[in-house]
């Protein structure tokens, strides 16, 4: 008998043809989910009678209690090498094997530019006016050139989105909790003397932190308060980074002038979250990893990681 394997949250129904699953098909029956499951019972119920499943990010919890309620799961296959949202000490002691893949940091340094240029240039606005009929140039555009970019994080896509700065001639300036003028150095960028220091004086202000505990909610009222009333926010990172009810509440009061968000509290968005209908928000799904080449590597290194475990050599282990 084939083992059973699930493909949570394959939305672009992409997964099963994007990559070869050839190497496993003869012991392994593929079932690939396009919508998603939202809560634990649901998860539970559909996940009942599979030995595998293929998770994207941090999308779906595997905690503890529905672990202890999936006895038949034996490997977990998370995209990405790190993943917060699987209670790796439950897995293992409910025997399942948590295995985790490559992932660039190029898709969401573009992104993250993508968002960026949109808030400057008022894309999303002109090309609806353009669509419609509306008014021919409503808006005038930020510059960037000249202007100041902050950089909240500097790894392995901060640095990327900060070289990026350079090139667009601005001036790029970084802080984090534990960032060091070595690094700032080695990128080319100055350091700022202070989260507070960053946000005063930045006219972009761009988050590329990992979640952790001296992270979450580390832009709050008071920090979103000492932005320019000309800055922009922008955030590819993780939700939990900002406070979201600040962040509506001075788009709302026009605080700062924009913000671009692709990573929410709650995903997918409910169809009533009021960041659907803010101002001066240009909002994505979770597009930051959603790349072609990205996908061949999730997909085609979760087909080497299953090879590998039912050859009892697992690779990539997390936890």
């Amino acid at each position: 008998m084939r083992l059973r394997c699930a493909v949570l949250d394959d939305f672009q129904d992409v997964a099963t043809t994007i990559v070869d699953w050839s190497p496993v098909q003869d012991r392994v029956e593929v079932t690939s989910f396009t919508e998603h499951f939202t809560t634990e019972d649901e998860l539970a119920s559909v996940l009942a009678d599979f030995d595998i499943a293929v998770t994207l990010r941090e999308r779906v919890p595997f905690r503890a209690s529905l672990l202890d309620r999936l006895p038949r799961l034996k490997l977990i296959v998370a995209s990405g090498m790190r993943n917060s949202a699987i209670d790796h000490a439950a897995a293992e002691r409910n025997g399942v094997t948590v295995c985790g893949t490559q992932s660039s940091p190029t898709p969401p340094v573009e992104l993250t530019w993508a968002l960026l240029l949109g808030l400057a240039r008022g894309i999303v606005a002109e090309n609806n006016a353009l669509r419609t009929g509306g008014p021919w140039q409503s808006t005038v555009g930020a510059d960037l050139h000249g202007r100041r970019l902050g950089l909240l994080g500097l790894g392995r896509i901060g640095s990327r989105v900060a070289r990026v700065g350079l090139a667009f001639g601005m001036e790029v300036t970084a802080w984090s909790p534990h960032l060091t003028r070595e690094r700032t150095d080695e990128v080319g960028v100055e350091l700022a003397s202070s989260k507070e220091e960053l946000l005063r004086t930045s006219d972009y202000v761009s988050l590329h932190l990992v979640l952790g505990d001296t992270t979450r909610g580390i832009l709050g009222a008071p920090e979103l308060a000492l932005m320019k009333p000309t800055a922009y926010l922008v955030n590819t990172s993780r939700s939990a980074l900002v406070d979201q009810d600040a962040l509506l509440g001075a788009l709302h009061g026009s605080r700062i002038a924009g913000a671009a968000v692709d990573v929410f509290d709650t995903e997918p968005l409910p169809a009533d979250h009021p960041a659907r209908t803010a101002p001066r928000l240009l909002a994505t799904p979770h597009l930051g990893y959603v790349s072609e080449l990205n996908y061949r590597t999730y997909y085609g290194q979760a087909v080497e990681d299953i090879e590998a475990y039912l050859a009892g050599t697992p690779l990539r282990r997390l936890g």
